[in-house]
């Protein structure tokens, strides 16, 4: 049974060593623990695991081979494709979709929107004209268009607003999320540099030894300034839209980074990077700090760890006027670029699956904007995008 289980865990992928599995058996030979399946499993979890991050495979793995439990699979993989296609298809057929065309680019849209507002004096309802709901015409609620204005509508459904008309309230990331946050800190971790800095409150032990001998055996007690992470962090994170699929994920990581450095600033966008930035989503309408000020305030020597989905219009990067929310003078390219000139140690973290980036422009995007430093969300993204920072 015991060699069965160790086989499982290196099928699983953890670095389970033969020195490591012959330092359990010896131990249950030493009746270490009592004989109960509680007490084994944190014997060879202790003897077993070295990294904190193989916990999970290791909980999986344990419950197949001693309490019967099914080994958890990839949750998609049984699931029939048909099945998530009909979330799109309980609206619009496919064929359906391919026959709605784009009114034709960001200015027409704009300037139709202007004159339905003159034009149109009642409500409308599975149109492809007005503005109305549940139709195929780019402005409105509860419909269908490849570029469009939502207006009146309570969450986005297919990521495809071209503007939101709408006052959208954001509430700020939990800090005190601890679910994960354990992982995402061992991997943070490695990015640390560490300095003795302030008043000498720590005892010195080494030093002490060596005055104490050059003392003539008095003791001589010698002092340090306590170690600390001098690595500062700029976090700056998307908020709202798209991005509150991945909310509990961003808790995670925006918890870990505050236990973990010391000098950490963080802000607040929706989308893209423009003009401002803000510290406090119940005010982010009246409280926002421009964002030459962030560039000023904090120095080329902060790394910069950008966390969003990058799933917009292509229009919030490249037009002038292109933010689904307020009218931006310059694009949010001319703003990443001008942010990325500052703080050469930079990364994007992103909480979408790696696999679907390429059905989004807007990702591709951002991602030749920073550079190709664009990471996934994972335990592995974070490990690579820490090794990015450490360049």
């Amino acid at each position: 049974m015991f060699v069965a289980f160790f086989l499982d865990l290196r099928r699983a992928g953890l670095p389970v060593s033969l020195t490591e599995y012959l330092t359990l058996l010896e131990a249950l030979k030493q009746r270490v623990c009592d004989p109960s399946i509680e007490n084994f499993y944190f014997l060879s979890r202790a003897a077993l695991v070295k990294d904190e991050r193989h916990i999970d495979k290791f909980d999986r793995v344990f419950g197949h081979a001693f309490r019967g439990l099914a080994a958890v699979e990839d949750p998609y993989a049984e699931i029939p494709e048909e099945w998530l296609r009909k979330l799109a298809e309980k609206f619009l057929s496919p064929e359906e979709m391919a026959r709605v065309q784009a009114l034709g680019g960001f200015d027409a849209l704009m300037q139709r929107l202007r004159d339905l507002l003159q034009e149109q004096k009642e409500r409308h309802q599975g149109g492809n004209r007005f503005i109305g709901t549940a139709g195929t015409s780019p402005f409105g609620a509860y419909g269908y268009n490849p570029e469009g204005i939502r207006i009146g509508q309570d969450q986005s459904r297919h990521r495809k607003a071209v503007k939101v008309w709408d006052r959208r309230e954001f509430r700020n990331l939990d800090d005190d999320v601890e679910v994960g946050v354990r992982n995402i800190q061992v991997a943070l971790r490695r990015l640390r540099k560490f300095a003795r800095q302030g008043a000498a409150s720590e005892l010195d032990l080494p030093g002490t030894i060596s005055a104490t001998a050059r003392n003539a055996g008095y003791l001589d007690l010698q002092l340090v300034p306590e170690r600390h992470n001098t690595v500062k962090v700029l976090l700056l994170l998307d908020i709202g839209g798209s991005m509150d699929d991945h909310v509990r994920a961003c808790a995670e990581l925006f918890t870990a980074c505050r236990s973990e450095f010391k000098h950490l600033e963080s802000f607040y966008f929706h989308n893209c990077i423009y003009e401002s930035l803000w510290r406090d989503n119940t005010r982010r309408f009246k409280d926002r700090t421009p964002t030459l000020d962030v560039l000023r305030t904090y120095p080329t020597d902060y790394k910069l760890i950008f966390v969003g989905d990058a799933a917009m219009s292509p229009y919030e990067l490249i037009q002038r006027g292109g933010s689904v929310e307020h009218w931006n003078e310059e694009p949010g390219a001319v703003w990443l670029q001008r942010v990325l000139s500052v703080y050469p140690h930079a990364v994007w973290l992103n909480p979408l699956q790696e696999s679907v980036w390429l059905h989004y422009d807007s990702i591709q995007m951002v991602h030749k904007l920073v550079g190709g430093r664009m990471f996934p969300l994972t335990l592995a993204g974070l490990d690579a995008a820490i090794r990015e920072l450490n360049h």
